[in-house]
């Protein structure tokens, strides 16, 4: 059979329209350098500041400077990560910015910066994602910081409240119990619906590990998320840390939930942005540090918040930690977090060693929000806890030279040593608001005044136990009142006296 010329034209056309061309088009750039866990990239004229680009099947980085004739990017990784590229490798874009996974999966779970699991419990299953950097609420989405978030420590519950949406900076030197306060914070909202995330930020893979074994001892992990940007982690993913876990905590805050977060450290955190800063030949500042270093943690602590009721009325706490030198709360760091924050708790060097823990300083610790972050009944209790309390160290100086002390100042030191000993509390040990309030007001009405030193710890444990035993109603309807009414208090002057007058060890 033979087909004539127009015919098999026709079936060529025909074939022709059928075929659909596929192609791709990539962005692309070449290594000109790398070192330090920087590279730098010829091309890629169109990236976007704060975008993914890839270098292989593997390793990827994020774009910081955008220069004239090529770009700068942080590559991520751990344990030296810039071995696996050299000069001349292609670099593609993704044309997506650093988003993290979110969402229930990621509740109990110890994740990477990028959200991927490094617990060994299996991959995390969930099609949700936040971009890590994240406008934060204006004033209109937010409302006042006004509910409490308790603690379970009697120092911060009582005297420098913290409110749910508030920011509170946890500052002091080393080894002062900075992360023990946090860790007690976490535990104590077992059972409250405050969902809890742990940003590690430089520490050791050891010490993070600790963290997660004491968060699973006491039930909490069952509410946390653990955040590890450990000191084996590049400067980049550091950097990326904390972000990545508000914009975890985000995602439950517009939900409606609560969120509490706790940022371990910020000073860390400041140093990884000044060596990525440098590397990147930005002009150092003060100590070195980038110009926008304010900025760097401004932003992030701005995302907290306590949202309007239109938006659900959730909240995001935020924790930051800082670690001073020598007790210095005047550098830089410290100085531009504590101007950021709503308050601060601030741990003293001589108290730690002098066994006073948690080792707040009355006098430099201070909550911007105050009583109404407090229930009414620990308002009642503690009004002038921090008052008396500074008149007690006041006196304390001035009984330094020897000075012969009249009756009444003699009582005044006497109470002031015991309510000293009654803010003692050992860690993993918080306690409820009613068990913080009765053992406060028995401490502020006198009722511990004859009790020996060395006893008061016993005093309270005792009363506890006498509590839990045959007044367990009393401490029940305290807490669901959350307020010290009349008839409340006649019942615990009547409880305190009872239990007094069966306690063994009185002084003479």
């Amino acid at each position: 059979m033979t087909l004539r010329s127009d015919e098999i034209t026709g079936i060529i056309k025909k074939e022709l329209e059928k075929y659909k061309t596929q192609y791709t088009e990539e962005s692309i750039g070449t290594v000109t350098q790398v070192g330090d866990a920087i590279a730098k990239i010829y091309g890629l004229d169109d990236v976007m500041m704060g975008e993914i680009v890839q270098f292989s099947e593997k390793v990827y980085g994020i774009v910081l400077n955008l220069e004239e004739d090529s770009v700068s990017v942080a590559i991520f990784g751990t344990d030296n990560p810039d071995r696996l590229i050299k000069e001349g490798d292609i670099v593609k874009r993704t044309g997506e910015i650093v988003r993290t996974p979110v969402g229930e999966a990621l509740v109990g779970r110890v994740v990477d910066t990028l959200g991927n699991p490094i617990d060994g419990k299996g991959p995390i299953v969930t099609d949700k994602y936040r971009p890590v950097e994240f406008n934060a609420p204006n004033v209109i989405q937010r409302q006042p910081v006004k509910e409490p978030l308790e603690t379970g420590l009697k120092a911060i519950d009582s005297m420098i409240p913290i409110g749910r949406g508030q920011r509170e900076l946890i500052i002091g030197d080393r080894q002062t119990g900075k992360t023990a306060i946090a860790l007690d914070m976490i535990i104590n909202q077992k059972g409250k619906g405050v969902y809890c995330i742990y940003c590690a930020i430089g520490q050791k893979l050891s010490t993070i590990v600790g963290v997660s074994d004491a968060l699973k001892k006491y039930g909490a992990m069952e509410y946390t998320t653990i955040v590890s940007a450990s000191s084996l982690a590049s400067a980049s993913l550091q950097y990326l840390a904390p972000y990545a876990a508000t914009a975890i905590g985000e995602e439950m805050m517009y939900k409606g939930k609560h969120v509490l977060i706790i940022y371990d450290d910020l000073s860390k955190h400041a140093q990884a942005y000044r060596q990525l800063s440098l590397l990147l030949r930005r002009p150092p500042g003060r100590e070195a540090y980038p110009g926008d270093i304010f900025y760097l943690h401004a932003r992030l602590l701005e995302r907290a918040a306590k949202l309007n009721d239109e938006l659900g009325a959730g909240s995001l706490t935020a924790i930051p930690i800082v670690e001073t030198q020598a007790g210095d709360i005047t550098s830089y760091i410290p100085t531009n977090v504590i101007s950021i924050t709503d308050g601060q708790i601030y741990l003293e060097n001589d108290l730690f060693n002098a066994g006073v823990r948690p080792a707040v300083n009355v006098g430099l610790s201070v909550s911007r929000v105050g009583g109404k972050a407090q229930t009414k009944a620990m308002r009642q209790v503690a009004s002038k806890l921090r008052i008396d309390l500074a008149q007690y160290r006041e006196l304390v100086t001035f009984t330094q030279f020897g000075t012969e002390l009249d009756k009444a100042t003699q009582a005044q030191l006497s109470r002031g040593e015991r309510m000293i000993e009654i803010l003692k509390q050992i860690q993993y040990a918080p306690l409820s608001v009613a068990k913080q309030v009765i053992i406060i007001f028995a401490g502020t009405n006198g009722y511990l005044d004859g009790v020996k030193i060395t006893c008061v710890k016993r005093f309270e444990a005792e009363l506890f136990a006498f509590l839990g035993k045959g007044y367990l109603h009393f401490e029940e309807e305290l807490e669901a009142k959350k307020e010290l009414t009349d008839d409340l208090k006649v019942q615990l002057e009547n409880i305190l006296e009872e239990f007094k007058a069966q306690f063994k060890e009185i002084a003479n």
